[in-house]
């Protein structure tokens, strides 16, 4: 009796929430905090905690429901930008938590026809959606804005560290930002030795992306050290990338 009573009110907890995020919807917002509160919970550094996660999947298919009634096209830029973010990353735990924790990679998740980011998992308005289709089709092409692949989480271990928070429209700018510093400087994705700065693959596979070129966008986001050093050296920095860790990023 105990336990029915435990999971009822889970249920109406989540039902709740769910009636508050509704309600939201008639503002052109939304209402990320299921997302949040799972955020908050189990990821921590970047790590992703699967295991706490898939067992309250229950909370994050609440989550993906709730944005799969948003009509995109009734929210501001901004909160466009921050509403297909969390979706990606949103639906790419729901991916990995299809496999986990019979898997190492998102990969596995893939086959020989097709990548795991072609499949259409993701239920949004009204349409079904591969993620290749949140990144190359909506968020690249349509906000032009570099700081996104630090934004999206591809759930490996090179990937930029999964925010530990969700993206809202009022905070969008700073947490880019926030995001895309930390990263550049983190000596374990990118580093300088010598007169070659060594970089993630991300900034090989979407070079066309960062229009005023590699080192250029490192000299904006670098900080102290790392900064005065790439200075120093003004033009005669060469560029190599570093291989991709596509491991899990969970515990």
């Amino acid at each position: 009796m105990q336990k029915a009573l435990i999971v009822l009110y889970g249920t109406l907890s989540i039902i709740a929430g769910v009636g508050m995020i509704a309600k939201s919807l008639a503002g052109n917002t939304v209402d990320h905090h299921l997302y949040a509160g799972l955020l908050g919970k189990y990821v921590q550094a970047g790590e992703v905690d699967y295991k706490g996660l898939k067992g309250e999947e229950s909370a994050l298919d609440a989550y993906l429901a709730v944005l799969e009634v948003v009509d995109p096209q009734s929210l501001s830029r901004d909160e466009q930008f921050a509403f297909y973010v969390n979706a990606y990353n949103a639906w790419t735990i729901k991916l990995i938590l299809s496999g986990y924790p019979g898997i190492k990679s998102i990969k596995d998740l893939g086959s020989l026809l097709k990548s795991p980011w072609k499949k259409e998992i993701a239920h949004i308005g009204g349409n079904r959606m591969a993620l290749d289709q949140i990144e190359h089709d909506i968020l690249r092409p349509r906000f032009k804005d570099p700081r996104v692949h630090f934004a999206i989480n591809c759930a490996a271990k090179s990937c930029p560290p999964l925010s530990d928070e969700p993206f809202s429209s009022d905070l969008l700018n700073q947490q880019l930002d926030r995001l895309t510093r930390a990263f550049v400087n983190d000596p374990n994705s990118n580093y300088l030795k010598g007169n070659v700065l060594y970089v993630s693959s991300i900034f090989k596979w979407f070079k066309t992306d960062f229009k005023d070129g590699i080192v250029n966008f490192f000299l904006k986001y670098a900080d102290d050290d790392f900064k005065i050093s790439l200075n120093a050296l003004e033009k005669k920095v060469k560029v190599k990338y570093l291989d991709y860790d596509w491991s899990l990023n969970g515990k």
